[in-house]
């Protein structure tokens, strides 16, 4: 993508939600050309001939839904960047999966679709099996997505999970035990009963008569539990850290 103003594709069966969010769009100064139609299969037609950056896709449309038209772009060479503009949050996950930048609710208000063409507008997205992994997560009523990458540590809450930013914390509803086995390639290692860690933020590493504990960016102190000091240890002089 380049840095030129964008061209982006709204795509919506219900003719005012198109009218609606195609004014807001023009009214942003970081997009350029405002493409619409009012099915999935007409936006199909118009990737054909154009060259789009970003859609702004609904998820229930009669024919192909907006989760289908998504599955069909991830197979393009260079798909646009997706966001779903919807009323519905129950398709939040689905959309993750698909690696949609951002997911707006209905009724969408000017700031929070700003908020997305920013989100578009950033750095240029790379290959599916090289990008990184965006958490779903709940905020004000509004579905966000936070990048696995700015995760420092995940702290264990019965069958929930509070993952650690450096500008806060979100609940997910998904044990430790399941983040253990699916992001440990990411750095994830287990500290504590409770707690995982991500080695890429570990600052420090502290031995207080025999007690460890990691210092993470932003300052936060993990106590580091006897039976994992060691093997946390040898993954931290492995990795340089």
């Amino acid at each position: 993508m380049s840095a030129a103003a964008l061209t982006v594709l709204v795509v919506d069966d219900e003719q005012p939600a198109v009218e609606e969010l195609v004014w807001l769009l023009r009214r942003d100064a970081r997009v350029g050309e405002v493409l619409s139609c009012t099915a999935a299969t007409e936006a199909l037609r118009i990737l054909q001939e154009r060259e789009v950056d970003a859609l702004f896709l609904d998820i229930s449309m009669p024919g192909l839904s907006g989760l289908e038209l998504a599955q069909v772009l991830s197979r393009f060479k260079q798909p646009p960047r997706i966001v779903f503009v919807t009323a519905h949050e129950a398709h939040a996950v689905e959309a993750f999966e698909l690696q949609a930048v951002d997911y707006v609710l209905k009724p969408v208000r000017a700031e929070r679709l700003a908020e997305a063409v920013r989100r578009v507008g950033g750095a240029p997205a790379e290959p599916t099996a090289g990008r990184d992994l965006q958490i779903p997560v709940e905020l004000g009523g509004v579905t966000r997505f936070v990048s696995r990458a700015d995760i420092t540590h995940v702290e264990a809450q019965g069958d929930y999970a509070r993952l650690h930013t450096g500008e806060g914390s979100h609940l997910v509803r998904t044990p430790l035990s399941t983040l253990e086995e699916e992001w440990g390639p990411a750095g994830f290692v287990r500290i504590h009963r409770s707690l995982l860690v991500a080695l890429p933020h570990v600052t420090e590493v502290r031995m207080d008569s025999g007690r460890c504990s990691v210092v993470v960016r932003g300052g936060a102190e993990l106590v580091v539990s006897r039976r994992h000091t060691r093997e946390l240890r040898e993954l931290l002089l492995t990795r340089g850290t």
